[in-house]
């Protein structure tokens, strides 16, 4: 039973929660009425402003701490009008130093001072801590010359002249990572975003919040402006080491390829960590106003994500595992290569338009043919084999972490466009268009040896109010067996062995995959242009990377063989070194192997 005393309490309580609601009701109704607004645009009147304070952006670090995009002070530089005496002298300097226009610079500085509303004029922006110094010095200078003159005579003076620091975007890296990082429009101080990459990505994470406040237009009579928190720094995923060594190996196979673009994408299959994206073209992030010459439309901005392409033979890994995956086929099947295989009314030819007689799975990925690889495709069944092509993520977006991903779908069985004879074709990655991100995501599942697909991410952390919140890599998929992964891999390093292939990296036994797709015209394909790439990872009994190379149109030849390998095994070669793994014996030794 209740007694008299808690009824008293309740009933008291009661009357206080209402008094509050009252209160609270009270004060937002004065804050949004009519008296309110008057009084604010009547505290306008005597020179107040409401200002928007934007935090400092948050920086963006490789994994390893280096600065890939960060904040340095510049300065806006204005005048006191109630302070300026020789308009001309600081039209002349800021000119000058600076680099304004004089006219307008005088104009400026000779407007009339009326208190209350026309105090302040701005000069320039963005002016460097050097340039700043200059014109204190000056000031000074002409300052000290002015105590020194004769009653008549006129010193030139620098009064009135003041400078406000705030922040500007840096990129210390320029080009490095440029695809990755994206740019922000830091010359637009109210309205700036981050574009493309990490920078467009996130752009929310690290702008923070801004706050709106109140400010006398009187530069001395304004407050200290209140302290917000930054917006949130990012620890990405790229090493700098590694990324500057695959924008070398890259530019230079441009150089002795001819090929007009590339791409070379590093990655660890076990967590889907990209340590490296290097891509053409790639710009001085600093200088961000020459994106439109740099990338004229329809260039992308990162290739690796923002292009699709037709991949050729590297397709062929997803269509062998799935076979093997479903039992179709394995590893010691024969198969008979007469040079040609028909399916639905279309004939499959090799890329020699030969015949290579008795095969074994192996022999057909190491001779990479098309009409196996049909066959194979066949024995798979169509519903089984675009399953498994949809398991593994093709046709649609990988979600990785970077501005401006596309896809393009796959036309599948019973859909209305899809014919037979694109099993045949699909089956050796011709009338399939993939983005490079996409097919590094798909065999992230046979590179790993653990059959499961990784999603691939730049985002290695992020720092928030002095807290560091860990990415956690996803699995996105299982679309293969470990077992089958382990038997693809050993079949396509034994493949590379077995051809002496321009792939391979003395010391250390790696998987891969060449590719050579023609580029489809308006007349059709184009066989003397081509798209030449190579998949490949190691090693093979402890996958550490996995690396994708694209190479656009080549001229010293059409073949991924001959273009592309070679340049997987010097991005291995500089690669094993950065990432610290010994040789195969050394490192089986030091396991007890």
């Amino acid at each position: 039973m209740k007694t008299p005393f808690f009824q008293r309490y309740l009933l008291i309580a009661s009357i206080f929660l209402v008094i509050g609601i009252a209160i609270i009701i009270q004060m937002v109704r004065i804050q949004h009425s009519e008296a309110a607004a008057a009084l604010l645009k009547q505290a306008d009147m005597y020179g107040v402003e409401t200002r928007t304070i934007y935090p400092e952006r948050g920086s963006i670090f490789d994994r390893q701490g280096h600065l890939l995009a960060g904040n340095e002070t510049v300065y806006e530089v204005g005048v006191d009008l109630a302070q300026v005496t020789d308009p001309d002298t600081i039209a002349a300097t800021v000119s000058s130093l600076l680099g304004v226009d004089y006219i307008q610079a005088r104009d400026a500085a000779k407007r009339p001072y009326v208190e209350g509303k026309t105090v302040y004029a701005v000069l320039a922006d963005f002016a460097t801590s050097a340039q700043v110094e200059q014109l204190t010095n000056l000031q000074k200078d002409y300052a000290d010359q002015a105590l020194h003159t004769r009653n008549g005579e006129k010193a030139p003076s620098l009064a009135g002249l003041v400078f406000s620091p705030h922040l500007k975007r840096s990129y210390p890296e320029k080009e490095l990572a440029s695809n990755v990082v994206g740019f922000y429009k830091y010359l637009d101080r109210e309205g700036g975003r981050g574009f493309f990459g990490v920078e467009e990505k996130y752009n929310d994470l690290l702008s923070g919040t801004p706050q709106r406040v109140r400010i006398p237009y009187d530069p001395n009579k304004a407050r200290e402006i209140p302290q917000i928190p930054p917006g949130a720094s990012l620890i990405l995923t790229i090493d700098r080491e590694i990324q500057a060594m695959t924008e070398r190996v890259l530019d230079h196979a441009l150089k002795t390829t001819g090929a007009v673009n590339g791409t070379i994408i590093i990655e660890d299959p076990n967590t889907g960590e990209l340590l490296a994206i290097a891509t053409t073209p790639r710009m001085d992030l600093n200088q961000y106003w020459k994106f439109g010459e740099i990338f004229p439309n329809p260039t992308p901005f990162d290739r690796t994500v923002g292009t699709t392409y037709e991949p050729g033979s590297v397709f062929k890994i997803l269509t062998m595992a799935s076979a093997l995956d479903n039992g179709a086929v394995t590893p010691d099947t024969n198969f008979v290569d007469t040079g040609t295989f028909e399916i639905g009314g279309a004939y499959i030819h090799n890329w020699d338009g030969g015949a290579w007689g008795p095969q074994d799975m192996t022999g057909c990925l190491r001779h990479s043919l098309n009409v196996c690889l049909a066959w194979t495709a066949s024995k798979l069944g169509p519903d089984n084999f675009y399953k498994y092509i949809q398991a593994f993520g093709i046709g649609h977006q990988t979600g990785v972490d970077l501005a401006g991903e596309v896809s393009y779908p796959i036309r599948i069985p019973g859909d209305g466009q899809w014919i037979l004879m694109d099993l045949g074709t699909n089956s050796f990655g011709q009338g399939i268009a993939v983005t490079p991100i996409e097919m590094v995501m798909a065999i992230s599942a046979v590179a790993n040896n653990d059959g499961k697909m990784m999603g691939p991410h730049v985002l290695k952390a992020m720092i928030d109010n002095g807290r560091q919140y860990n990415t956690t890599p996803q699995v996105v998929g299982t679309p293969i067996k470990a077992e089958t992964a382990k038997t693809l891999t050993g079949m396509l390093t034994r493949s590379l062995e077995e051809e002496s292939s321009d792939a391979l990296v003395p010391g250390y036994r790696v998987a891969g995959k060449t590719g050579t797709a023609e580029i489809p015209g308006p007349g059709g394909y184009e066989s003397n242009l081509t798209n030449a790439s190579f998949a490949g990872w190691g090693p093979i009994d402890d996958p550490r990377f996995l690396v994708y190379i694209w190479l656009e149109k080549p001229e010293s030849s059409i073949w991924g063989s001959v273009v592309a390998a070679p340049v997987f095994s010097e991005t291995v070669k500089n690669l094993v070194v950065l990432m610290d793994i010994p040789p195969d014996n050394v490192r089986q030794t030091l396991h007890g192997q």
